[in-house]
């Protein structure tokens, strides 16, 4: 079957300049060979047929009544930054479920009192690295705790490259060349991938903001990669060498797709979002109230 495209092709467009929204209805969307694609059954809006979206473009698919959307779609689409809504034939109905979340914005208001205060927003960050090393560490300065955290971090990729029996002098990356990383590194991205994953779900789980990061501050997701970097000690990098490890016996696999498994593995048997969870909670505790 010919597929017509809908639209330009483009890749990596920043949002300012996508064409903005697309309705589709009745038909199938799915995804093959990497497109994203739609099967429309016919309506007054779309004739029938089949057609490429090209979503590179778009900052979100609007999915009226009769449409049913593969698992796929929602990975490409999340992947691309792409919106998926469900909505009622003309819009007049958004039936997309809200993320779940408590009935209160505690945690919110309390991550934007914290945030908002230099004072608190540092005591913020010493709590998140207490929480990471486990201990309470001999300075208050942000620069001095990244080169600890380093210092403690390569130690760990020692102790664990040793109990792996895995090869190791130094991690070596390069961020303008990713394709030369060692297997080291690309097992360390895969499995803080995984992680982060975990802290995305956990942030909405909380009803906290994704954008009002403490230690991390460009990104849209900031408050998940702090939450994520809490445990990369704990959990990112034994994944990430548990994964290497498996792939040393079974190189036909991929390194990937081993730390993946890994860390599902690991997720469910610690019970890991939850901890994240409870995490946020205990970062965001109003310690007033506590005492």
């Amino acid at each position: 079957m010919a597929f017509v495209r809908l639209g330009l092709e483009s890749a990596n467009v920043p949002h300012a300049d996508r064409y903005g929204l697309l309705w589709l209805e009745r038909g199938n969307l799915f995804v093959e060979k990497g497109t994203l694609r739609f099967l429309s059954a016919g309506s007054a809006n779309l004739e029938a047929g089949a057609y490429d979206i090209p979503y590179q473009t778009l900052s979100m698919l609007l999915l009226g009544p009769g449409t049913t959307v593969s698992h796929d779609v929602f990975r490409l689409a999340g992947s691309h930054g792409v919106g998926l809504v469900a909505v009622g034939e003309g819009g007049v109905r958004m039936y997309t479920a809200p993320p779940l979340s408590p009935d209160r914005s505690t945690l919110a208001r309390r991550q934007v009192t914290l945030w908002s205060s230099p004072k608190e927003r540092l005591r913020t960050v010493l709590k998140m690295y207490e929480l990471r090393f486990g201990e309470q560490l001999p300075t208050t300065n942000v620069e001095e705790l990244r080169g600890i955290e380093g210092v403690r971090v390569r130690s760990s990729y020692k102790m664990l490259a040793q109990r792996y029996g895995i090869p190791w002098q130094q991690r070596k990356f390069d961020r303008a060349h990713p394709e030369k990383n060692d297997d080291i590194n690309n097992a360390v991205n895969h499995a803080a991938t995984a992680v982060y994953a975990a802290a995305s779900i956990a942030v909405a789980a909380t009803a906290t903001i994704p954008q009002l990061g403490f230690i991390h501050e460009a990104a849209y997701d900031a408050f998940g990669l702090d939450i994520a970097d809490i445990f990369r000690m704990k959990i990112t990098i034994p994944i990430a060498f548990q994964g290497l490890r498996r792939n040393l016996e079974e190189p036909q696999t991929g390194i990937e797709r081993h730390v993946r498994k890994m860390a599902g593995s690991v997720f469910a048997r610690e019970h890991f979002i939850h901890q994240m969870i409870e995490t946020i909670k205990t970062l965001l505790a109003d310690e007033d109230e506590e005492s």
